[in-house]
């Protein structure tokens, strides 16, 4: 600091050197700590939210903090997954919540309003189809802007017991849905009342099917049923579409119909189901999988996790999800990713504790973004960190991957795309990080109520007071009045 104090005084009695003193004078509070305190440049970071444990974000932090001076402190804090989403309404109302939450990948339409884009500066489109799965780009930007970023995404993929799979003298799992159906009616057992004893497949209804709705979705996206991709779109579930053979098909009502089958005794003319190998009174498919019960189960990577926790001796699988059309794969995706809060009512210290001036709105996101960047984004061996205030950046080397090491410490499936290279051949994880590369998705205004919608619509198929036709356009007109509620 005194040589600065000379360089000021030598400039104030020769205006020659002034430039060249101006340029160090403002170089040191960007590449020096003690830069960040005397001019108040100290941002404190609060992460929010649900299945991760603090710990796992510790060395990140510490990395990143021997990295940016600025960043004097981050913390993560964990919620319950049943009260997370109110919990963080609630605090990004009061100006109290975080600067950086985790948001579904289904939530960005009704949280767009509260999330503040990445600066184009640290990320933007190009970034973001170069790291990740489209998938990404579909859910998290908008107007070329981005608004969240993952660490992991997750797809729809088959779970078969392999036990029961062997005993039946099945070698492989189904690849089509025409094998799937087969092998459900070679798989499944049932008295002569009518009790299921062995399930081919947990699927069919609602309460007890765990993702039921990302299930039908699936298969709709499959079919090609134009579900709504944007805001002020129309769902057109209910009309046809042009088959394989160029003849227009009823795909919502077929989508329909299969997922249904599974949970229908009869064919409607008393005639048994051959399909029929769950109900209503079954537990929860993932505890009846768990059980050794159930030959086949649709789901995602975490559930996995569920499975070996609540039966370790489960001889099980995993194997890529049956196609409509192998020429068209697709799965669903159903993930998380991190955003930056637009408001927050932020105070904050010093390095020394010392409290100083809360600093811009501006500066709390930009370095909250900054962090994201590192946090998610493939560094090639260095980051480059852009000053919030002066815009001046400088790149720093750094041998520290944190994406790959969430993953080791996590076992979750990836997000990146050199990482999902690197995932292909992994015995537990392979399958999910493929899928992610055709998993697709939809725009939903409001997840919870579509969720009911199709509940309603399934339920109403299972119990027989409607129709096919009638469900899906029932389910249609509801999804497009909760379009126009929500726009």
């Amino acid at each position: 600091m005194k040589v600065i104090k000379k360089t000021i005084s030598t400039w104030l009695k020769n205006k020659k050197g002034g430039l060249l003193a101006l340029l160090v004078i403002f170089a040191v509070p960007f590449f020096s700590g003690c830069g960040t305190q005397n001019n108040g440049y100290a941002v404190k970071l609060e992460i929010w939210g649900v299945l991760d444990e603090s710990a796992v974000y510790n060395e990140v932090i510490t990395k990143y903090k021997e990295l940016n001076p600025y960043a004097v402190d981050i913390k993560y804090r964990k919620f319950s997954p049943e009260t997370y989403k109110q919990e963080l309404i609630d605090g990004l109302a009061s100006g109290q919540g975080p600067d950086i939450f985790l948001i579904n990948n289904a939530w960005l339409p009704s949280f767009e309003n509260k999330i503040e884009p990445a600066p184009s500066v640290l990320m933007g489109e190009q970034e973001l189809a170069a790291n990740f799965p489209d998938v990404v780009s579909f859910d998290f930007m908008n107007q070329r802007k981005v608004y969240a970023v993952p660490l992991s995404v997750d797809s729809l993929q088959l779970y078969y017991n392999k036990d029961i799979f062997n005993a039946a003298g099945m070698t492989t799992p189904p690849k089509n849905w025409q094998e799937f159906g087969d092998a459900v009616q070679k798989l499944t057992r049932v008295d002569a009342t009518g009790n299921i004893i062995k399930a081919g497949v947990a699927m069919g209804t609602t309460q007890n099917v765990s993702r039921f709705s990302d299930i039908f979705t699936m298969l709709m996206i499959q079919n090609g049923v134009q579900l709504p991709l944007g805001r002020g779109e129309t769902s057109k579930i209910d009309q046809g579409v042009v088959g394989q053979d160029g003849k227009v098909i009823q795909a919502g009502e077929q989508a329909l119909g299969y997922y249904t089958q599974f949970a229908k005794t009869s064919t409607g003319s008393s005639i048994p189901n051959p399909f029929y190998s769950w109900n209503s009174r079954q537990i929860n498919s993932i505890e009846a999988f768990a059980s050794g019960n159930v030959a086949m189960m649709l789901g995602y990577s975490w559930q996995g996790k569920d499975l070996k926790n609540k039966n370790p001796k489960l001889n099980f699988a995993v194997a890529p999800l049956p196609q409509a059309d192998a020429s068209k794969p697709a799965t669903i995706a159903g993930y998380w990713g991190y955003a930056v809060s637009k408001n927050k009512v932020s105070t904050t210290t010093n390095q020394q504790g010392v409290a100083v001036a809360p600093v811009a709105n501006e500066v709390r996101t930009h370095e909250a973004w900054q962090f994201l960047k590192f946090l998610t984004l493939k560094n090639s061996g260095k980051i480059t960190l852009v000053n919030a205030i002066t815009k001046g950046s400088k790149d720093f080397p750094v041998n520290y991957d944190p994406a790959l090491e969430y993953l080791k410490k996590t076992k979750q499936s990836a997000a990146r795309r050199d990482l999902i290279e690197l995932q292909k051949t992994d015995v537990e994880l392979g399958v999910f990080a493929a899928g992610n590369l055709i998993a697709r998705s939809w725009y939903r205004v409001d997840p919870e109520n579509t969720e009911k919608i199709f509940a309603e619509g399934i339920d109403a198929i299972i119990s027989g007071s409607s129709s096919l036709r009638q469900a899906m356009l029932l389910m249609n007109n509801r999804l497009n009045v909760l379009m126009q509620v929500r726009r």
